[in-house]
């Protein structure tokens, strides 16, 4: 993923393909995806999200990564970067992913650049997936730790130090109005698909077809009123 200095990659290699069917449901559901599309991915790790539209749309498919620790490498194009910034001309993908990449790019202003290069390099309409760590999850996903995002940032690395023995803190999770403060700066217009996303993992994952039935049938107002303390913050914005 996406990362300055200071900041390693946090590489997924697990149920990837599983992660783009989730992807391409959330996408779906504003905009037919179609083999012309132009699709960029930020931070491919494994590159199994990159290869799995490639392969099942045919699309002209991109991706960059700050390093090269891809599992799947065919049928898509690939670029190494040193930053935020986008090898890529302007007006130029119809649909850019970005799945929890926004919290390893650096400090509030780096994950600026981060949405304002996205921006940039969307085509008018052009759809952006982001996913990203909710500051206010139980247990923080990168180190294993309960409560380690929620503790202020000059004493979070203290507590990792303590307890995994590891020096720096290097992800920066971000809670529900920080996430629609930077939309807003990088004048993108955004919905939340939290709710949607929850209904798609719940109904698709065999062990939680109970939880699928409770919440088909929650009324909406209550729905909402949990979207800032579900664990992943899951956006489409548009350009």
């Amino acid at each position: 993923m996406i990362s300055n200095v200071g900041r390693k990659p946090h590489v997924v290699f697990e149920n990837r393909f599983a992660k783009a069917k989730k992807i391409e449901s959330i996408i779906e559901l504003e905009k037919k995806i179609k083999s012309e599309h132009k699709l960029l991915e930020v931070g491919t790790g494994s590159g199994g999200i990159a290869f799995y539209f490639a392969s099942h749309y045919q699309q002209e498919v991109f991706a960059v990564d700050i390093s090269d620790n891809r599992q799947f490498m065919d049928g898509y194009n690939f670029q190494l970067v040193s930053d935020t910034k986008l090898p890529y001309a302007d007006n130029f993908f119809d649909i850019v992913i970005s799945n929890h990449v926004i919290e390893h790019v650096g400090e509030k202003q780096q994950q600026q650049e981060h949405l304002d290069e996205i921006n940039r390099v969307l085509k008018p309409g052009g759809i952006l997936y982001l996913a990203v760590p909710n500051r206010w999850m139980l247990i923080e996903p990168h180190y294993q730790l309960i409560f380690l995002s929620w503790l202020p940032k000059k004493i979070r690395s203290y507590y990792l130090k303590k307890i995994r023995n590891i020096a720096f803190y290097d992800c920066e999770p971000l809670e529900k109005n920080e996430l629609e403060n930077l939309f807003s700066m990088s004048e993108l217009t955004y919905k939340n698909y939290c709710i949607e996303a929850l209904h798609i993992f719940v109904r698709d994952e065999k062990s939680y077809k109970g939880l699928y039935v409770i919440f088909k049938w929650l009324p909406l107002g209550i729905l909402k009123k949990i979207v800032g303390l579900i664990p992943t913050l899951i956006y489409l914005a548009k350009k």
